[in-house]
């Protein structure tokens, strides 16, 4: 033991040894081996079903996440269009959103969030980034009810962007979203692709805002009028957010007071003979 330890004699001797007792650290750590390996398999299982759901519930989170992401990207894309869509339009605008629409498939009404707390008047237009809509027929204090341009109850001012051709658009007896000319004779200038644009008559609408798209045009040699049918630019079923237009006062020039100086000499001597026949007249009583 002396010689070994101090000239490693045994070297060989124990590493050929080694290769003897390999098999029985071998056998001897089966137990433990085994042991640990089914603590492994099970355990390894029951943390893989745990993070299954995990994931699982991540993802569903995520989806939603990224649902309501898409919603704002669209929400603000349309937000975006109305803005720019004011821009064009003369007077103060209200933006409002649509809460409900009527269940009545025959009467094309909206209502909106706006009232007469927020100064919403019967009559007053609504518009959304695309086209006119309509306007409103019944106010609430706080909600109002928007009578759609398709309504057949509902007739616009319209003309032809392309050559000032002028008509009557009126919303279809049917459930389609469509429009009907009115009164379109057979020589007036109307093609198919035409674009409709309000005129401003009657004041109600703003002028030159987009409504239709012409899509057809029947011409019957035995009627008196022609056939024509349009297309609403304004997204009716699936646009929320629109806006109200507050027409633009007119300027009203103040009332000037001239003394007798400045009035022109004409006016002078006929005012002063209005005058002398008031005092007369007051006299002779």
């Amino acid at each position: 033991m002396f010689a070994d330890s101090r000239f490693n004699y045994l070297d060989q001797v124990r590493f050929g040894l080694g290769y003897l007792t390999t098999p029985v650290y071998w056998v001897a750590d089966i137990p433990t081996r085994v042991s640990f390996w089914i603590d492994d398999v099970f355990v390894s299982r029951t943390d893989l079903l745990e993070e299954n759901e995990q994931l699982r519930e991540d993802l569903l989170v995520a989806q939603r996440e990224l649902q309501l992401l898409e919603s704002l990207a669209s929400e603000n894309s349309r937000l975006l269009d109305l803005r720019e869509a004011t821009q064009v339009v003369e007077g103060e605008v209200l933006p409002a959103e649509i809460i409900n629409v009527s269940p009545d498939p025959f009467s094309k009404r909206v209502l909106i969030n706006k009232g007469a707390e927020d100064g919403v008047f019967i009559g007053q237009a609504l518009l959304d980034a695309n086209g006119l809509m309509g306007q409103v027929v019944e106010v609430l204090p706080y909600t109002s009810w928007v009578l759609l341009i398709t309504d057949s109850h509902h007739v616009t001012p319209v003309e032809v962007n392309r050559n000032g051709e002028r008509a009557l658009a009126r919303g279809t007896r049917t459930t389609a979203s469509e429009l009907e000319l009115q009164f379109v004779t057979q020589t007036q200038d109307m093609l198919a692709g035409d674009l409709l644009v309000s005129s401003g008559m009657g004041q109600v609408y703003p002028k030159n805002y987009p409504v239709a798209e012409i899509v057809s045009v029947y011409s019957d040699p035995g009627q008196d009028f022609a056939t024509v049918k349009a297309r609403p630019l304004a997204q009716m079923a699936s646009t929320r957010h629109v806006m109200l237009v507050f027409a633009s006062e007119e300027t009203v020039l103040p009332e000037l007071e001239l003394t007798d100086d400045e009035l022109p000499a004409e006016e002078a001597n006929v005012l002063e003979g209005q005058v002398s026949q008031v005092d007369s007249g007051t006299a002779n009583q």
